[in-house]
Order: C-alpha cells, then structure tokens, then sequence
C-alpha cells in the first residue's frame, strides 16, 4: 500500500545500550547477516521510508563506528547513555529536520523489516500516533515499536522523556493519541534481551 503520508519521516534508531544483560557487549555490534545488527536496522528504516536517519549511540560508540558502516546515517553520541533510554530518545527526536514526523526504533528489534516500516508509514494520520502492534499469546493486541510520532507529539514526547522510560510515560498519558497496527503477520515483535533470545538474529531482508 502506498502511503498517503505527504509528512517527511525521519527515523532514529536507539542504539546506545551496552547490552549488559545478554553479556556480549553493545547489541550494535551483534552480527545479522554477516554485517553489525545497527547496519542491518538502519538500512532497514532507509528502505521502509524514512528520508534520513539518525543513529543514537553510546556504550562503546567509537568501536561500534568503526565496525559498522553507517555512511548515510547521522550519528549521534549519547554521553549520558547509562541513565536510560529518555536521553537517547529525546537526542535524536530533538535532531530531526523540523516539521518532520519521526519513527523511532530499536536496534534489539531484528524482526522489524522494511514492509513492516512502510506499513507504518503508510497508516499514520497527520497528528497522531502510530505504533506497531503484536499478538500476544491470549490474541490480544500489544502495542511495541517501531513508534511513528507525529511532529507536535515527537517533540512533546522529547520534553517528558527520561530515566529508562523513552516515550512510555507520554504514550500512556495520552492513549487516545495512539493508532496501533497490527504487524503480527510480518513479525512477533521480540526482542534480544538474554542469550535465549539470540535465535532472532539472521540474515538482512529488505
């Protein structure tokens, strides 16, 4: 479905994390098909849509630089990385060309693919909120990320994120803002938290 959205989207993709709990390092760097897992998400965000995209980094950022091709990218340090994801969200929503809405994605998420971005892209309405949606177990549906702000709510999101939250806090104050699409069919919407979870790494699919 094409989209409809005349809005220019700009992704960040949060990448600062040192991956404490899975024990193997910055999950930047772990390898998906053959080439650093922040490559293979930030190609996939370029080939969903978005007109640019900006990585967020932190732990270990001059390796995970000099290891992964981000030629294209804009790439941002987070300093205060260790305090939580509300500095790296709010560093890259801050950094997006103005008026622009901005999708925003994690690196530990594998399964987001470029059809699952254009979905996004091509069901968002001016204003509001897009979040892509998972079945859980029971059927319910689950909002997870990727998340497509629109300009007015990414920059309020911005002005409330901190500690570990990212845009929790917002989205929950404001549900009625939200549009969840239901992305089950094209992924289950897991991520890499612990050894167990390293199954979801493959090969880069746009």
């Amino acid at each position: 479905m094409a989209s409809t959205l005349r809005t220019p989207v700009s992704a960040v993709l949060l990448a600062a994390g040192a991956g404490t709990r899975l024990g193997r390092g910055p999950k930047a760097l772990l390898p998906a098909g053959g080439i650093p897992l922040v490559q293979k998400m930030a190609a996939v965000l370029a080939d969903g849509g978005c007109t640019d995209v900006c990585v967020v980094l932190g732990a270990e950022a001059a390796r995970v630089r000099q290891a992964a091709d981000l030629s294209g990218c804009t790439v941002l340090e987070n300093p205060d990385w260790a305090a939580g994801m509300g500095g790296s969200f709010r560093l890259g929503v801050n950094a997006a060309p103005a008026g622009h809405a901005v999708l925003v994605a994690l690196v530990d998420q594998p399964g987001v693919t470029a059809p699952l971005v254009r979905r996004l892209i091509a069901a968002h309405q001016p204003g509001r909120v897009t979040a892509a949606g998972y079945r859980a177990p029971g059927g319910a549906l689950r909002r997870g990320h990727p998340v497509l702000f629109a300009p007015g709510p990414a920059a309020a999101a911005a002005r409330q994120a901190s500690g570990d939250a990212g845009a929790r806090d917002f989205l929950a104050a404001h549900p009625g803002l939200v549009d969840v699409v239901d992305c089950s069919d094209l992924s289950d919407g897991g991520d890499i938290d612990t050894p167990a979870d390293l199954f979801r790494l493959g090969g880069y699919q746009g």
